[in-house]
């Protein structure tokens, strides 16, 4: 309780109080936990203080920031694509895994696997510029439907997880996304959903090539080459060459973040490691250690091992999206 109120009056003085910043979450340890965490870092002097400057929080996206299943968002994004780009392609119409996704026979797109996948994301990401593909993102996430919860995309991010980095960004956390997903397809959505800027926005890269079209306007053409993947120990490696500090406060939900994780509990002073299990079959899914989508296994057993903090989407939240997820 006494760290509790001290987070409060800070946040009072700065002109940013609310009645409960983590309003979205349930009473309980892993609330006090995060509030107890911030509330030490954020105090002066204190064994728990932690600089501004060294406050970088990091987060995983699917399955962290918002609903991963029954597939990949982005994956949804380039099946659906495909049936727009169709017509410019008749050889789709006999072509695996191509014919699979117009036909709609998704059982057979995803016995494709890696290799039918990366074909589906290779013709649907590259091949255009910078700009094509932020506006072809954009405009998908504003009128596509998830197939089974028939919500916006953009509905379906976690209420508890952007009270968070509301609540760190007011303690002078500098947040992060680090995902699997590829960079441009977060950065078009990430400023707008979650307030987190381009240039905070870590993730798989295509390569690119700098053109000038007809006009002699300079782009950047995104090339059919994977230059970078970022899962697992790649993590840590991106948060390193790009941020250059070591986050103190880290959170993901599957095996894909473990290392993640481990990196930012191996550094001196406090630090803070969260998974979110999704264990709430009504309100969204429940999933783990078999799931072929956010597999979460060894890295549950390490939470455990360690004291990491584990948050149960069905006891710790309160709602899982927002409000407006129900229009």
């Amino acid at each position: 309780m006494i760290a509790r109120l001290v987070v409060l009056v800070l946040l009072f003085a700065a002109g940013t109080a609310q009645a409960d910043p983590l309003a979205s979450w349930n009473d309980g340890a892993t609330k006090t936990r995060i509030e107890s965490f911030v509330a030490a870092a954020v105090t002066p002097g204190g064994p728990g203080f932690i600089a501004p400057d060294d406050r970088v929080a990091v987060f995983d996206n699917d399955g962290t920031l918002w609903a991963e299943q029954p597939a990949y968002f982005q994956l949804q994004f380039a099946i659906d694509r495909i049936k727009v780009l169709a017509p410019q392609h008749p050889e789709w119409k006999t072509e695996q895994p191509f014919k699979a996704v117009l036909d709609g026979d998704l059982k057979r797109v995803a016995a494709s696997g890696e290799k039918g996948l990366a074909a589906l994301v290779m013709a649907t990401h590259t091949g255009m510029t910078t700009g094509q593909f932020a506006a072809a993102v954009t405009n998908w996430l504003a009128s596509a439907r998830h197939p089974t919860l028939r919500r916006p995309y953009t509905d379906l991010v976690y209420q508890p997880m952007l009270d968070l980095l509301v609540y760190l960004r007011a303690s002078r956390f500098k947040t992060f996304i680090v995902s699997g997903g590829t960079v441009d397809f977060m950065r078009a959505f990430a400023q707008t959903v979650y307030g987190i800027p381009p240039e905070q926005v870590i993730g798989t890269t295509f390569a690119t090539q700098y053109v000038l079209d007809a006009d002699g306007t300079p782009a950047l053409v995104r090339q059919p080459r994977i230059d970078f993947i970022d899962d697992g120990p790649a993590k840590p490696s991106a948060i390193y060459r790009i941020i250059g500090r070591r986050p103190v406060f880290a959170f993901g939900n599957s095996d894909g973040d473990r290392e993640m994780l481990e990196w930012t509990m191996g550094g001196p002073g406090p630090r803070f490691a969260g998974l979110v299990h999704h264990t709430d079959a009504v309100r969204e899914f429940a999933y783990d250690r078999t799931s072929k989508i956010g597999r979460l296994d060894k890295a549950l057993d390490e939470a455990l091992a360690r004291g990491w903090t584990v948050v149960d989407m069905r006891r710790d939240w309160r709602v899982v999206f927002p409000p407006t997820a129900a229009r």
